[in-house]
């Protein structure tokens, strides 16, 4: 069984920061790719921000230069620290991730795993 755990949500002032941790646990032979996606109310589910087994990124344009992604691959952990918070940035934050399972007759395969969510909510 393979668990992702958000923490770090929370309210915060306009021009505040957050840091996300993502945490998988469970049978996880690797992971590939991570990514934070948000969901605000009434809209739907967007990509904030990925990052490569390697450490390549990728970010959304209304992001870029205020959110950073990384990951620690030997902990099995991923980041997302958000400065400059704009109340627009006010969503359910969720990780994701490509991880790969070994399981004894089947073998390796490769599932997408999602968290729970956690509320980011930028309000004065």
């Amino acid at each position: 069984q393979v668990q992702l755990v958000e923490s770090g949500g929370g309210l915060v002032q306009p021009g505040g920061s957050l840091r996300l941790s993502c945490v998988a646990s469970g049978s996880i032979f690797s992971i590939n790719a991570m990514g934070w996606y948000r969901q605000a109310p009434g809209k739907q589910r967007e990509l904030v921000a990925a990052i490569t087994k390697g450490g390549t990124t990728n970010y959304a344009d209304s992001v870029k230069g205020r959110f950073t992604i990384s990951r620690d691959n030997a902990q099995n952990t991923g980041c997302l620290q958000m400065n400059s918070l704009k109340h627009e940035d006010t969503a359910v934050y969720y990780c994701n991730a490509e991880i790969v399972v070994v399981r004894p007759i089947s073998g390796a395969a490769t599932y997408n795993y999602w968290g729970q969510g956690t509320q980011v909510t930028v309000s004065s």
